[in-house]
């Protein structure tokens, strides 16, 4: 058991399971807040009043036209332009620049443009006859959102929204390449750089990391599929994930 333990690569999951941590606190702080977002910018752009669908649009074009690892450096600068010791009465000067507020506020405003997107496309796809036939029998806005258009969007929208929420996963790994590491809060990547420096060992180390990645993405699209499955239990289609590669057509 020891001598299992003492494995190079073992003892490198070991390591990395704590920074692993990290990576994951940015993605569960991102997607619960991410996602409305995203509804909200999806239906003020698909909406008719400019007043609503302009800043909408912008702000989506913002946000997918930059790159996220700017984002991130931009958004730094900007807090410490602030002058956080201006806040120190309420005691928040140290979360502003702190990457652990800086890394997930940068995430949910990324993702929400990029799934704000997906979303859209699905409303603009969505069957005209479902949204005929809700007016037609009398429902109100909110009826025929609740019932035609929501439904509809998230059914037709949640297999690119699932590859979204695992982009987002492995973006991550930005936060801590362009914000200062604090004490020991290092991610999967940035811990595993710091192990190569020891013994310029690139494959041991990296494949580790590589290998919760892996792991982790498996149990976001078995989760996700699961709901998908819920989404579409009215429909007589397959989609389990397959996991398995298919050689033979």
């Amino acid at each position: 058991m020891d001598s299992i333990l003492n494995a190079p690569f073992v003892h490198d999951l070991v390591t990395l399971f704590k920074p692993a941590l990290f990576n994951l606190y940015f993605l569960l702080l991102a997607v619960p807040f991410g996602f409305p977002l995203a509804v909200l910018l999806a239906l003020g752009k698909n909406s008719k009043n400019k007043l609503l669908s302009i800043p909408a649009s912008t702000y989506v074009y913002a946000f997918r036209g930059s790159p996220l690892f700017i984002q991130f450096f931009m958004f730094y600068a900007i807090t410490l332009a602030l002058n956080p010791g201006v806040w120190k009465p309420l005691g928040i000067s140290w979360l502003m620049i702190h990457p652990l507020f800086i890394g997930p506020f940068v995430l949910v405003l990324n993702t929400g443009a990029y799934a704000a997107e997906i979303f859209y496309g699905a409303l603009r796809t969505i069957p005209k006859g479902e949204i005929e036939a809700a007016r037609a029998v009398g429902m109100s806005k909110w009826q025929e959102f609740r019932t035609a258009v929501w439904p509809n969007m998230l059914r037709l929208a949640w297999p690119a929204y699932t590859n979204e929420v695992v982009f987002l996963f492995h973006s991550t790994t930005l936060v801590y390449f362009t914000m200062p590491v604090i004490n020991e809060q290092k991610d999967l990547l940035n811990k595993a750089g710091e192990l190569f420096e020891k013994d310029y060992n690139l494959f041991l180390h990296f494949s580790a990391a590589a290998l919760y990645f892996l792991v982790i993405s498996i149990v976001i699209f078995f989760v996700f599929n699961l709901i998908y499955k819920r989404l579409t239990r009215h429909l007589n289609v397959d989609v389990s994930l397959k996991i398995k590669p298919n050689y033979i057509r």
